[in-house]
């Protein structure tokens, strides 16, 4: 009974870390696609493109 007890035990604490590091790489690829966003304004992005923000010379 205590081996089985001692498997449990270890086998609960397997799932314990394997759920860390899954939280840890999604919140790894989360700061990744923040941080590459346009502007940096989060994950709304940038308002107005460059491009648009002069009018034409006549």
């Amino acid at each position: 009974m205590l081996d089985y007890e001692m498997h449990k035990t270890h086998e609960a604490e397997l799932l314990r870390q394997a759920e860390r590091e899954r939280l840890a790489g999604q919140a790894r690829r989360a700061g990744r696609r923040f941080g590459r966003r346009d502007g940096g304004n989060g994950p709304e992005g940038r308002v107005s493109s460059p491009k648009h923000r002069f009018v034409r010379a006549a």
